[in-house]
């Protein structure tokens, strides 16, 4: 799939400025489809192919079972070099993964009442439960599912995407 980008300001200007961070933008992620779009609104700013976990279907349950959630998240660690280069941190578990796990007795109570509080705190959620995390999206390639439940990017998609990370309001992962 070839990446498609609408450019938000013409392009004799955008060569001559910084990126311009638009309002409100929301990421959807078709696992199915391989696919990521970011929208403002409507409108379709990035479209491109993405790679997943090396579990690619099916919902994220536990450490180390290289899936890739499921569900609404937001964006709550950015770092501009990480082990796959810039990559963005998604708030998993979110609430529902940690009621989910909580009903299946796959954590506790009181490590259920850890993630929710991290989250009603507007931070990370804990990585080091057994349900898992540091789940990215980050740089590495497209060619195959092989992260452990990240979402990988070419590089030339990241460069679209990763200025606008503070206008990211929600990512939204499909099967």
């Amino acid at each position: 799939m070839e990446s498609t980008w609408k450019p938000l300001i013409p392009a004799a200007e955008a060569a001559a400025m910084q990126p311009v961070l638009q309002p409100d933008l929301t990421l959807l992620i078709e696992k199915s489809k391989r696919q990521l779009t970011l929208f403002q609104g409507e409108e379709i700013l990035l479209r491109c192919r993405v790679a997943l976990g090396r579990c690619p279907v099916g919902r994220k349950l536990r450490e180390g079972d290289g899936c890739t959630p499921e569900g609404v998240y937001t964006i709550c660690l950015v770092k501009e070099q990480g082990k796959y280069g810039r990559s963005l941190g998604l708030s998993y578990p979110n609430r529902q993964d940690a009621d989910l796990a909580l009903q299946e007795g796959r954590i506790d109570l009181s490590t259920h009442q850890v993630i929710l509080d991290r989250l009603a705190a507007g931070q990370r959620p804990p990585w080091g439960s057994p349900l898992g995390g540091e789940v990215y999206i980050h740089e590495g390639g497209t060619a195959s599912d092989w992260t452990q439940g990240c979402i990988a990017l070419e590089t030339r998609d990241m460069d679209l995407l990763f200025p606008q990370w503070e206008s990211i309001r929600q990512v939204e992962i499909l099967p």
